[in-house]
This record gives structure tokens, C-alpha cells and sequence, in this order.
């Protein structure tokens, strides 16, 4: 068989999402509340850091807008698995019920024919909110602006949008393997919180856990720090494009992997 090509995947997402946005447009409502109800969230967490930070001027040498500016940096960077992969949080119930098997005879990518079916376009909610965030602490922090420092800030969103998929994407494919995994699935939603702080604040325990077994400092830290401090990027940061698209790789292997062990019987 002829082997598919991006330009192929790209005309069929599209008919995809605007299927997609047609049905949810069609419950304007609905749309119109939770796209509130997740940009009070993301207030709510601005003025969490607002009243921290009216008691503690800097934690462990980060000011207020350093950090402000990780969490806008962690909103921007989780976007698209908030966007283009919310499916994955349905994967359990298609599994459970053995409804996942209409996706394995279709002539197309498993993995991209069942992520493109959903586009959660409160998420871009959660963007416009995160950009302005960036913006903010950018003016007040005084960071100036170049050309390099776009490509640089575009490249490693990139690298922090591809961890969180990367935890999710292995996340939910846990549902092939276990019963209860919607456990894991809450666990890395959980984890994400401390993504949008300092990982140098933690305990070394936490930073050993945070780099390398549960990767979130990768999501906002290592990555914003070669645009805060520039002087002082860890080695770790400059690995961070690699690393992400490994650990990329191997979650889609992982999912592929399972979802190839799937015998449609549901659990």
C-alpha cells in the first residue's frame, strides 16, 4: 500500500476539525462556560502567585515575575496537548467498551485518526491567557527583544509542548495494560501544577524525580531558563529539544505498541 504523506494528514485533519468544531459550535453554550470557567481558572492561578508573593518578595532567588513568567511560559507550552490530544482522556472508556476497534481498520494512522477526532478549542483560551502572561512579565522583567530570542522562545515551547504530550500520550495508553488507569492519567495531571515553578526550589529528591523520572521541569523550567537568565542555562537546557523529541518518540511507540495488543473484547 501505497505509504501516506504529511500533505495527505493534513487535508484530512482538517476535514476532521471542522467536523469538530461544527458539532461544538452547534452547543454554543456549553462552549461559552467552559471557555469562562477556564480562564478564571488560570486567573485564579495569577492571583495565587499575587498573594504568595505580597508575603515573599522571592522564593529561593526568583522574584515574582520569573516565576510569572515560568507560568505563562507553562500555559503557552501545554496549549496543544490541552488542544489537539484532550482525546486522549476518553481512550479508557473506548477501550473499556470495545468501541476502540473502529479505529483499527481504517486505512489511515491509529494514533493520528483517533487524536484528530477531538479539538478542544477551550484551549485557546488558555493561550491568549499564557501569551499575556509572557508579555507582562517579559515588559516587567526588562528581557528586551531580538529575532534570535523568538526562534529561541518558539523552539523550546515547542520542547515543553512535547513533554507534556509525551507524559500523556504514555499516560493514557496504560488503559491496554490496567484497569485503573485513569489513577495515571490524574497522577501526570497532577504533576503538571509544579511544572510552572523553579524546580531549584525544591528539595533534591524532587529535582531528581522532576528531571528525570517524571520529566515536568522540562515543561516550563529548563526551557525558560536559556530566555531568563541567559548567563547561567544549565546543560540540561540545551538538551531539552533533544530529549523532548525522544521521549515524543517513545510515548507514540508506546501507544502504537499497545494499542496494537488491543483484542476488542473491552474490560
Amino acid at each position: 500500500m501505497k505509504r501516506k504523506g504529511l500533505s495527505f494528514y493534513f487535508r484530512i485533519y482538517c476535514k476532521i476539525l471542522a467536523q469538530d468544531l461544527k458539532s461544538k459550535m452547534s452547543y454554543r453554550a456549553d462552549f461559552i462556560i467552559s471557555t469562562i470557567g477556564m480562564i478564571f481558572t488560570n486567573i485564579a492561578g495569577f492571583v495565587s502567585f499575587w498573594i504568595l508573593f505580597r508575603s515573599f518578595p522571592s522564593i529561593n532567588g526568583w522574584s515574582y515575575y520569573e516565576i510569572l513568567f515560568l507560568y505563562g511560559f507553562s500555559l503557552v507550552s501545554l496549549t496543544p496537548v490541552q488542544c489537539l490530544f484532550d482525546n486522549n482522556w476518553n481512550l479508557r472508556q473506548y477501550v473499556y467498551s470495545g468501541d476502540f476497534i473502529k479505529y483499527c481498520f481504517r486505512p489511515i494512522n491509529l494514533f493520528f485518526y483517533y487524536q484528530s477526532e477531538v479539538f478542544d478549542i477551550k484551549g485557546l483560551g488558555q493561550l491568549a491567557f499564557g501569551i499575556g502572561t509572557l508579555a507582562y512579565s517579559w515588559n516587567k522583567l526588562e528581557l528586551g527583544f531580538t529575532p534570535l530570542m523568538l526562534i529561541k522562545m518558539v523552539i523550546f515551547l515547542i520542547t515543553a509542548s512535547f513533554i507534556m504530550i509525551a507524559l500523556q500520550n504514555a499516560a493514557a495508553a496504560t488503559c491496554f495494560w490496567i484497569q485503573n488507569s485513569f489513577y495515571v492519567m490524574d497522577l501526570v495531571l497532577k504533576f503538571k501544577d509544579y511544572a510552572k515553578y523553579p524546580i531549584t526550589i525544591f528539595s533534591p529528591i524532587f529535582r531528581f524525580i522532576f528531571t528525570f523520572i517524571i520529566p515536568i521541569a522540562f515543561i516550563a523550567y529548563y526551557p525558560s531558563v536559556v530566555i531568563l537568565r541567559p548567563d547561567a542555562v544549565p546543560v540540561l537546557s540545551w538538551l531539552s529539544p533533544i530529549i523532548s523529541c525522544i521521549l515524543f518518540g517513545l510515548s507514540y511507540k508506546f501507544w502504537m505498541y499497545s494499542a496494537m495488543k488491543y483484542n476488542g473484547t473491552g474490560s
